[in-house]
C-alpha cells in the first residue's frame, strides 16, 4: 500500500494527555455561546451522517434459490442478467413507452440487502438510502404503479419493516425514495383515468387533448403522467391521510424520505410533506433533490441534495477556477443558506443520475482530493453503492451497474483508503458538526472545521493542480498555539503554527486534512488552560 493511502491514528489521550490541568471551565466566551449549539446539534442525526444510497435491483445478488422461487417476476419484456453482465443501453420497446435496459434486472431484493448490512455497517454509513422500491413496471421503480406496495421483486411491506429493524439494531437509519411529482404509464390508477372520464381517478391526472401524449407528463415523458397535486384527495393518499404513503411507511419504521424531483413539487407541497413527516416522527428527515440553488428550499424541507456545492467541487478540479474563487463561492452558498441547514443538505459527486466520478475524474489522487472535499465540507456525505471501491461507469445505464463484491477486500488499496477517509469523518466532531471557516488562499482551496475546543480543529488544503503549490495560510483559530504541530491525518506530515500561519506545500492532485496534536513526548503543554 502507498504511504499516502495510510491513516495516521492520533488517540484521543495524545490531544489530552494526563498531565493537563484539570478545572470545572477553560472556555472563552465565545466557546461557551457555541457549546449549547454544537450539543444541539450532536442530539440530531439528520446532522452530518454518512449517507449510503443503494439501488436495490443492483447491490445484492439473491440466493440461487431465492432468485429461481420469483424468476417469474421477469418474464418478457423483462429481462434477467447474470451478476457479471454489464448495462448496456437499448433501443425503445414500441407500445410500452420506455427503454429496453430500463427492463433490464439483475435480481437484487431487500432480503439480498440485508444480508450485506454488515458491509454497510463496517464502511462506517450512519444513514441507508435507498432507490425506490415501490410496485413499479421498470427496474429503476420511477414510474410507480402503486406506492403502498412494494415491488413483488423486492418484497413486501413487512421487508422494509425487518428491514428497519435490522438498520436500527446496527445504529443505522433507513430512508425510501419518494417519488410524488408523477406516477408510471402502467398504474392502474392512470389507465383507468384513461378509459373513463367519469372516473374519480380522472382527478388524479392532468388527461388533456392538448397535451403531446394526451396528458401532462414529466419532461413530456408518456411513460410518466405527471399527478394533480392541486387535487386534496391526491394530497391526502399521499402525505395527508393517517394511513398515507408519507406516514405510513414512517409507521414501517422508516426514518425519512427523499424526495424526488423536490424542485418540481414546489415549495408549498414540500413543505406540507415535510409537516406531514415531522407531525408522524418528529425527528424523520426530509431531503429533496434539488439541482438548484440551495439558499431558500428550508425550511419547506430539512435538507437538499447540495448539487450547487458537487458543481463547484468539479469545476474546481477539472480547473475551470482557481482554489479561492471556489472557497469564496461555498462560502457565498454557506452564509445564503445558514450553516444548519447545510449541515443537514446532502453532499453528492455521483448517483444513479450522473456518470460515476471514476468516468467523471480521470485520475485516481484527484478523485481523491473529490472524496476528501466531500467527507470535509459542511453537509452529509451521500456515497453512491460501488464508491468504496472505484467501481466504473457513464451516464445510465453504465452507472447502474451490479455491485463488483469482488472487489470487496482488505487488499484492496482504494476500499482501504475509503473505509480511512469514513473512520476520520467518523472520530472528528468538527467535520461532522462542526462550523466553517474560508481560509485566505491564492491558489490553494483551503477552509477550515472547527467547534468549541482546540483539539477538535480541522484545516483543510486542496491543490486541483498536477503541480506542487506552496503557500502560507493564515489559520483563523485563536486557540491554536505557537510552534504547536497540525498533522495530516491522510499522510502524517506535520506543519507547525508560526504566530497563527502556515506554510505549507501541497503536492499536485493532493489534499491535504490537518488536525492539531500535543507535541510528542513533551511533558509541557500550552493547551493546559484552553478547551
Amino acid at each position: 500500500m502507498r504511504a499516502a493511502s495510510l491513516l495516521l491514528t492520533i488517540p484521543l489521550a495524545a490531544c489530552a494527555p494526563e498531565h493537563r490541568l484539570t478545572a470545572p471551565d477553560f472556555a472563552n466566551t465565545a466557546d461557551r455561546q457555541l457549546a449549547p449549539i454544537l450539543l444541539q446539534r450532536d442530539s440530531d442525526w439528520r446532522i452530518g451522517p454518512v449517507v449510503y444510497q443503494v439501488f436495490v435491483d443492483r447491490f445484492a445478488p439473491p440466493a440461487p434459490g431465492a432468485l429461481d422461487a420469483k424468476r417469474h417476476f421477469y418474464a418478457a419484456p423483462r429481462s434477467l442478467k447474470e451478476w457479471d453482465e454489464l448495462p448496456k443501453p437499448g433501443a425503445r420497446v414500441e407500445g410500452i413507452g420506455c427503454m429496453s435496459h430500463e427492463l433490464d434486472f439483475w435480481g437484487g431484493d431487500l432480503n439480498s440487502l440485508r444480508e450485506r448490512l454488515p458491509h454497510i455497517d463496517r464502511l462506517g454509513a450512519d444513514v441507508l438510502y435507498l432507490n425506490p422500491i415501490h410496485a413499479a413496471f421498470t427496474n429503476h421503480k420511477y414510474d410507480a404503479q402503486d406506492f403502498l406496495t412494494v415491488s413483488p421483486e423486492y418484497g413486501s411491506r413487512d421487508d422494509v419493516k425487518s428491514l428497519a429493524a435490522d438498520c436500527h439494531d446496527r445504529g443505522l437509519r433507513l430512508m425510501l425514495d419518494g417519488v410524488f411529482n408523477h406516477m408510471g404509464r402502467t398504474a392502474p390508477i392512470f389507465q383507468e383515468a384513461l378509459r373513463d372520464p367519469a372516473s374519480r381517478s380522472r382527478a388524479w391526472f392532468d388527461v388533456n387533448p392538448a397535451y403531446k401524449h394526451g396528458h401532462r407528463a414529466w419532461y413530456n415523458s408518456a411513460n410518466l403522467p405527471e399527478l394533480n397535486l392541486e387535487n386534496p384527495t391526491v394530497r391526502a393518499r399521499l402525505w395527508d391521510d393517517p394511513d398515507s404513503v408519507v406516514r405510513g411507511y414512517l409507521q414501517d419504521g422508516v426514518d425519512g424520505w427523499r424526495l424526488d424531483v423536490a424542485y418540481d413539487l414546489g415549495f408549498t407541497r414540500l413543505a406540507e410533506i415535510t409537516a406531514a413527516a415531522h407531525e408522524t416522527r418528529p425527528d424523520s428527515c426530509t431531503i429533496g433533490e434539488i439541482w438548484n440553488y440551495p439558499e431558500q428550499w428550508m425550511p419547506a424541507l430539512d435538507g437538499v441534495m447540495n448539487f450547487h456545492a458537487r458543481q463547484i467541487m468539479l469545476d474546481y478540479l477539472h480547473g475551470k477556477m482557481t482554489g479561492s474563487r471556489a472557497g469564496r463561492l461555498l462560502n457565498t452558498m454557506i452564509d445564503d443558506t445558514g450553516i444548519e441547514h447545510i449541515l443537514k443538505c446532502w453532499l453528492v459527486l455521483d448517483n444513479h443520475d450522473t456518470a460515476r466520478l471514476t468516468h467523471t475524474i480521470a485520475e485516481r489522487d484527484l478523485r481523491r482530493v473529490a472524496r476528501v472535499l466531500q467527507f470535509t465540507l459542511p453537509g452529509a456525505p451521500c456515497v453512491y453503492y460501488g464508491s468504496e471501491i472505484e467501481m466504473e461507469g457513464g451516464d445510465d445505464p453504465a452507472n447502474r451497474a451490479p455491485m463488483r463484491w469482488d472487489l470487496v477486500a482488505d487488499d484492496n488499496d482504494d476500499y482501504l483508503w475509503f473505509k480511512n477517509l469514513v473512520a476520520i469523518r467518523k472520530r472528528s466532531r468538527a467535520l461532522r458538526l462542526g462550523e466553517w471557516r474560508l481560509l485566505d488562499s491564492d491558489s490553494l482551496l483551503a477552509f477550515q472545521r472547527h467547534t468549541d475546543r482546540w483539539n477538535e480543529t480541522a484545516v483543510i488544503v486542496a491543490n486541483s493542480s498536477p503541480l506542487p503549490v506552496a503557500e502560507v495560510v493564515s489559520v483563523r483559530d485563536s486557540k491554536l498555539m505557537n510552534f504547536a504541530p497540525l498533522v495530516d491525518q491522510l499522510s502524517g506530515r506535520e506543519v507547525a503554527l508560526h504566530s497563527g500561519m502556515i506554510e505549507v506545500e501541497v503536492p499536485g492532485h493532493t489534499a491535504m486534512l490537518l488536525m492539531p496534536a500535543e507535541k510528542p513526548g513533551s511533558d509541557y503543554s500550552a493547551y493546559k488552560r484552553v478547551q
